[in-house]
């Protein structure tokens, strides 16, 4: 059987989304929590979790930004041989079962190097966290324009045409889950730490997919809730971040010339 391991990201994270999480994570044969605000709550949480049977490593990091601090874990797993490994958001829950059932989808679709499941908020409707590789019209429209001014781009960036109930092989997926194949990332590499936070997901995402080798998979039949913080929309300090590592995401990929971008978003575009 294939071993499971999963990391969380924590920052002055609310213990109540942590346990929800962390009890999700029943299926994994570790959990590191790598926590870059140093909470002693944190820590003493984690504690609790190994006094009750789960195994949950507690890691105090500097405030080094979400996929560096990911890869800390991932560097773990990779090293101790772990077949899947699971980047979540302290926010996120699900059926323990579902990620067993997810990694056992993943044995036989041997081409699928990374699956999202069907995300919902709390209220039960859907979030649309899989998406086409963004264009910086695409972000900045999405950021700062009113809806009913772009509402068709934001329509097709969004890919609110395809039917949530099928599965869609695509190029983005929101990193508050990203169930990762280690073999993959031994192909493309863990998450890239030019970035503090934000771009990292749309990065990984668009590398696995690139291969042409591995799948990045929207998997319905496997859901989740998400309770969506949004917090560059609301905190103005991380919306200075989220613009800082925009920046650095297009000088990476090019800014209007991006024939990579248009290639992918292609192929995901003619599924719908």
């Amino acid at each position: 059987m294939a071993t499971i391991t999963a990391s969380i990201v924590t920052y002055h994270t609310p213990v109540s989304d942590l346990d929800s999480c962390v009890a999700s994570l029943a299926e994994a044969s570790t959990v590191w929590v790598i926590d870059n605000s140093a909470d002693s709550a944190t820590a003493a949480r984690c504690a609790g979790y190994c006094a009750a049977g789960q195994r949950v490593v507690y890691r105090e990091s500097a405030n080094i930004g979400y996929g560096s601090a990911h890869n800390i874990a991932l560097r773990s797993a990779i090293a101790e041989g772990a077949g899947y490994h699971l980047v979540v958001n302290a926010d996120v829950s699900f059926s323990p079962s579902m990620l067993r059932r997810a990694v056992d989808y993943m044995e036989t679709h041997c081409n699928v190097g990374l699956l999202h499941p069907r995300l919902r908020y709390p209220s039960g409707l859907d979030q649309y966290t899989v998406r086409l590789v963004p264009s910086p019209f695409d972000l900045i429209a999405h950021r700062f324009l009113p809806r009913r001014l772009v509402r068709r781009r934001m329509d097709r960036y969004e890919l609110r045409a395809h039917d949530r109930g099928r599965e869609l092989e695509c190029a983005y997926v929101q990193g508050s889950f990203m169930l990762l194949r280690t073999a993959t990332l031994r192909d493309t590499g863990l998450f890239d730490e030019l970035f503090f936070m934000y771009p990292e997901d749309i990065d990984l995402s668009r590398r696995i997919a690139a291969t042409g080798k591995w799948k990045v998979l929207y998997a319905p039949q496997f859901e989740a809730v998400h309770a969506h913080a949004a917090a560059s929309r609301r905190f103005g300090r991380m919306l200075g971040v989220h613009i800082t590592n925009t920046v650095r995401y297009f000088n990476k990929w090019g800014w209007m010339h991006d024939p990579v971008r248009r290639r992918l978003n292609c192929h995901t575009l003619s599924q719908s």
